[in-house]
């Protein structure tokens, strides 16, 4: 039942133009274990999240959300790098590498960028299909909140200070 009502409530928001749709699970879970393939070619895993707040975003270039929601994440990262903050985008299959590619040199994105060609890693992140989708990971490796569509910065903001606090 309750699957239904967050089915429902991501279509209500996706298609009503409501702004974000945040879910909180009960309590945190551990982020998937994944690879992700970044642009340079190299690798991360999820392991490799561990230790820092990472805002995970699964985007595309094609998304007018995503797009203009990406200054907001490029600040957002700049803000708070230094003080154990990470990005990494994700941008959907369906995305054509060279896109990705090219908005994230003529943008400079600051952050890590990754590619998933096959659909594996959205499919693991629990079967994204709408974008933005953005997961705040903790220290521990865990996701404590998920937005579908654009974020409320301020309280993301918040919730990143709350998080970076943390032993």
């Amino acid at each position: 039942m309750a699957i239904k009502h967050i089915v429902a409530g991501v279509a209500l928001a996706a298609f009503a133009g409501l702004g974000a749709y945040v879910y909180f699970g009960e309590g945190a879970q551990q982020a998937p274990q994944t690879q992700f393939v970044l642009l340079d070619g190299s690798s991360k895993t999820t392991q490799d999240l561990r230790g820092k707040v990472t805002l995970v975003n699964f985007w595309a270039t094609s998304c007018t959300t995503c797009v203009a929601e990406m200054p907001e994440i490029v600040a957002t990262y700049n803000k708070y790098k230094d003080q154990g903050y990470d990005t990494l985008a994700v941008a959907m299959s369906y995305d054509p590498p060279s896109y990705v590619l090219n908005f994230a040199q003529s943008r400079q994105l600051p952050f890590q960028v990754a590619i998933d060609n096959t659909g594996a890693v959205a499919k693991a992140w629990g079967d994204v299909k709408l974008t933005p989708t953005t997961y705040i990971v903790n220290k521990r490796g865990e996701i404590v909140k998920t937005y579908i569509g654009q974020p409320d910065f301020a309280e993301l903001h918040q919730l990143i200070e709350k998080l970076l606090a943390e032993a």
